[in-house]
């Protein structure tokens, strides 16, 4: 095959970053292991008070010890290339699963989902080796309506993208202000051609709005199964095969989530096209770019990588992030410096959406026969003709024709009982034992030996709509903070169980993520026990004019500068710097201390774990504040409790200090502690603006 000998993609280490960060490291590290040398001795040694100077010290090893972890990310930072030219013909081309996982339509628009379907079903890949699952958790009639109607609209609006090329198969995008001006030639046949579009797009969405309007999650019902378009049929218009899937839900029963929901899937897709390949995708992802399909495949079929690759992950790209993007919406750090780093040491996080996965990782390690298959019903269940898909997952075989006994069958895999017994979601498929199911499952397949790639292409292959709102974004920091620290402290721990079965670096990358919750505790610290000692005139750092400072400055100024050069060198500005230097404290004392409190509730039994689903319907006046750059606390309050008291206790702390500076003419002593009180209330300006009632709010309550 000509993807054998022809190069099918490249990979480059990015320099000069590379050395340049490598250089900041040995510079950064040796005055860090001089703070923890001053703090230590003074301890033993010196006459300081030592609750303050202990805590303190524990702060600063907290800090010291992520920032050793972090450093795992900017070791061998790599970019990577594809050349689709060199990939085989059409029909050589392996088959590919789309799942499409949606769990509550009061929560998740359906006409937003249809959007999602929509522009899946229009990757450029053959039809007929192309197939788009939608697994509906909330189980509601009127989705299943939805996809009927999007079906319909599909027959008309792919030939239309075809035709003219459009890229941006998510027709609400496309008929957008963002999307609009796509196509720089418009001929005359395109105009006519799109307002026809246009018009029957608005009468599917009228279609789909009105019928789902009030719609709520069901949550007790038999699972049911529904081939929506079958594209095994002879059809003048080519289209991939569309399934609805709706998994049994009971109350009294477990429900495991969304990772529940992908294992039903990889059973259910097994039995009807049984494709080698999956990729995911959540509800409001969805696809920009019809050759990401391709673009995947060009590491998948690279016969230098294939062996052991298990998943190529694409960045998570959002559409409506603001220009001033005060939540860090973009997550910038993640997604254009930490997975690039973790792409050259071994292969990047899983993010949840927007990944082409090998299914044969889920079932076993790379380049080892699948133990699993020694006694399959034990493992997979007692469905045989599950067990035969399987066997023949790498064959381009043509599946049974959708009999109502294959229907059933696939009905029968979507049952709750059928995991009963078997090693789904312990040994096989997505794990279990986190809420964070992609995440740890990729991590898991590192542990086992599978490598992952990441691509960053210059147009994004997956769009989404990020939190605009202070609430959702804690929640949703919330939820993963939690779910991380919870995997961070089990046996599953990526310094002791992941350093032995992966590279150390890429270990260290993991523990990261899984531990940077610790940083809350850390800012905790430093934001109480020091305003408290300056208000008490407790000295916590060396003299301004001390030797010794300079070493405390050289750090904090080394820390920003460092942290200024990753945000310009991806393309970011000194406003973006600053929002996220922000942003990261804030969340810190909010988000990142009740993810910790939530796994220590957990462990002592007083939480279950739950399944908190982020809101994705807009709300036009959180939009426009969003847009705006204006904090929006409503429904936020609980998290922002600390981080108030903080504030408060900076302030008191602040004024009383600085009297007592004044009169007792100790600046040169208390200086640091000065300077940091007065950054913590910088970082917390936002905070103070909401603590006091602004004109525009005080009429508002008088009306």
């Amino acid at each position: 095959m000509a993807a054998a000998t022809m190069s099918l993609n490249s990979c480059s280490v990015q320099q000069p970053r590379a050395a340049a960060q490598r250089l900041h490291m040995l510079l950064h590290f040796t005055a860090t292991v001089a703070i923890l040398y001053y703090r230590l001795t003074n301890l033993i040694h010196g006459d300081v008070p030592t609750l303050p100077w202990v805590l303190m010290t524990v702060s600063e090893f907290i800090f010291s010890f992520i920032w050793f972890l972090t450093q795992a990310f900017r070791w061998r930072p790599v970019a990577r290339t594809v050349a689709l030219h060199n990939l085989p013909d059409d029909d050589q081309l392996p088959k590919v699963d789309v799942f499409i996982c949606t769990a509550d339509p009061s929560k998740e628009p359906t006409v937003e989902v249809m959007n999602t379907v929509l522009s899946a079903m229009g990757l450029d890949y053959p039809s007929d080796k192309l197939a788009v699952y939608l697994s509906d958790d909330g189980g509601a009639p009127s989705t299943v309506y939805a996809m009927k109607e999007a079906c319909s609209f599909a027959k008309e609006w792919l030939p239309f993208c075809r035709k003219y090329g459009v890229k941006s198969r998510c027709p609400e995008w496309f008929f957008s202000s963002y999307g609009h001006d796509e196509l720089l030639f418009r001929s005359q046949e395109f105009e006519e051609d799109e307002q026809n579009m246009k018009l029957a797009y608005e009468q599917f969405k009228e279609n789909v709005e009105r019928k789902t309007s009030g719609a709520s999650a069901v949550n007790d019902r038999p699972p049911h199964i529904a081939i929506i378009n079958d594209n095994r049929k002879e059809n003048q218009i080519q289209m991939p095969l569309l399934v609805y899937v709706s998994r049994e839900r009971r109350p009294s029963l477990p429900h495991r989530f969304k990772a529940g929901a992908l294992n039903t899937l990889l059973r259910v897709s097994g039995l009807l096209s049984n494709a080698p390949y999956m990729l995911v995708l959540d509800c409001d992802m969805y696809c920009n770019e019809p050759t990401s399909a391709k673009q995947a495949m060009c590491f998948h079929l690279d016969s230098k990588l294939s062996s052991s690759l298990a998943f190529v992950q694409y960045p998570q790209i959002f559409y409506n992030v603001s220009q001033k993007d005060i939540y860090d919406g973009q997550a910038r750090s993640a997604y254009k410096t930490k997975y690039q780093g973790m792409d050259g040491i071994g292969g990047t996080i899983c993010s949840g959406t927007g990944y082409y996965l090998k299914k044969k990782a889920l079932y076993g390690s790379p380049n080892k026969e699948d133990e699993h298959h020694l006694y399959p019903q034990e493992s997979y269940g007692e469905s045989t003709k599950f067990i035969d898909s399987l066997k023949a997952i790498n064959e381009d075989t043509q599946t049974d024709l959708f009999t109502a006994v294959i229907v059933a069958e696939a009905t029968k895999l979507a049952s709750c009982s059928y995991e009963d017994n078997t090693k789904w979601g312990k040994q096989i498929g997505y794990s279990y034992n986190s809420l964070l199911e992609s995440s740890f499952t990729g991590y898991l397949l590192h542990t086992k030996g599978w490598k992952s790639v990441y691509l960053y292409p210059n147009r994004p292959c997956f769009l989404g709509c990020t939190t605009i709102d202070m609430k959702d974004a804690m929640v949703q920091l919330m939820k993963w903070s939690s779910g991380l620290l919870q995997v961070g402290l089990s046996s599953f721990n990526p310094l002791i169980y992941g350093a032995t079965r992966m590279s150390f670096l890429q270990s260290m990358c993991y523990a990261y993520f899984m531990y940077s919750p610790f940083l809350s505790i850390a800012f905790l610290i430093y934001g109480t026990i020091s305003p408290l000692c300056l208000l008490n005139g407790v000295s916590l750092y060396p003299m301004a004019s001390d030797p010794w400072f300079k070493v405390f400055a050289t750090v904090y100024v080394s820390s920003l500068f460092q942290h200024l050069y990753e945000v310009v060198s991806t393309d970011g500005s000194v406003v973006t710097w600053w929002n996220e230097q922000r942003i990261f404290f804030i969340k810190c004392i909010s988000a990142l201390l009740f993810g910790c409190a939530d796994v220590m509730m957990k462990s002592l039994g007083v939480a279950k774990a739950n399944f908190r689903l982020t809101n994705k319907v807009v709300d036009k006046e959180k939009l426009e504040k969003y847009e705006q750059g204006t904090f929006d606390f409503e429904g936020a309050k609980m998290f922002m409790i600390p981080l108030t008291f903080m504030v408060l206790l900076n302030v008191v702390c602040f004024v009383g200090g600085m009297k007592r500076v004044i009169s007792d003419g100790n600046l040169d002593e208390m200086f640091g502690q000065i300077f940091l009180s007065w950054t913590t209330l910088l970082f917390s300006y936002p905070i103070l603006k909401g603590l006091i009632p602004s004109k525009h709010k005080s009429k508002k309550n008088k009306t």
